[in-house]
């Protein structure tokens, strides 16, 4: 039975939009335009939110009854912010530092309630720790996958598990850019319960 209010995904990431489908219930995606820079000063997980929350707020007048799903991740190692890398250089770089360490990757989640303005926001971190690598399995695999528009330049979801050595935290999903044990609990709390 399809949920009672209309569900906006305001994202046009096809690897938020794959998790979302896989819920089996109806919803609509637009892509947000807002500023995603980071704030001087802003901690990673303050950045997530900020982020997360003005991507559903910026679809809020387009979708008014909608309950809007915001999100945005970023990769921190050593306290550093990692964004995307956007190309084979950068992306080579942040595999190469990450190699043999921990990387935390924090995951802004977001459902705004269009109608009431009432938000529900968090931040799911999920950490990886990667195993050492060579420069020649760093090259193939970013020759195999190309992960350029990825938060730490891996997909967790496809040849990106081989460059690991341990996984923690609470929901994989939130890895890929899209918590749903969190977003479910966020739905169920708007009245939303898929299940029923």
């Amino acid at each position: 039975m399809p949920p009672s209010r209309q569900i906006v995904l305001a994202s046009a990431s096809p690897y938020r939009r794959t998790l979302l489908e896989r819920l089996g219930i109806p919803f609509d995606t637009a892509a947000p335009d807002i500023d995603e820079r980071r704030l001087a000063g802003e901690t990673a997980s303050d950045m997530v939110k900020r982020l997360s929350l003005a991507k559903a707020r910026a679809l809020a007048g387009q979708f008014p009854a909608a309950l809007i799903i915001g999100s945005d991740q970023c990769a921190v190692i050593d306290g550093e912010i990692l964004g995307k890398p956007g190309n084979y250089d950068n992306a080579y770089t942040q595999l190469k530092n990450a190699a043999g360490h921990q990387v935390d990757f924090h995951t802004g989640l977001c459902l705004l309630d269009a109608t009431s303005g009432e938000s529900q926001v968090d931040d799911i971190i999920f950490s990886v720790t990667f195993r050492q690598l060579t420069d020649s399995e760093i090259q193939n695999y970013l020759q195999r996958e190309q992960p350029y528009d990825c938060a730490g330049s891996f997909k967790s979801e496809g040849l990106g598990i081989a460059l690991f050595e341990r996984l923690q935290g609470d929901d994989p999903n939130a890895l890929i850019g899209l918590p749903i044990i969190r977003l479910l609990a966020f739905l169920r709390n708007a009245g939303v319960n898929i299940l029923v």
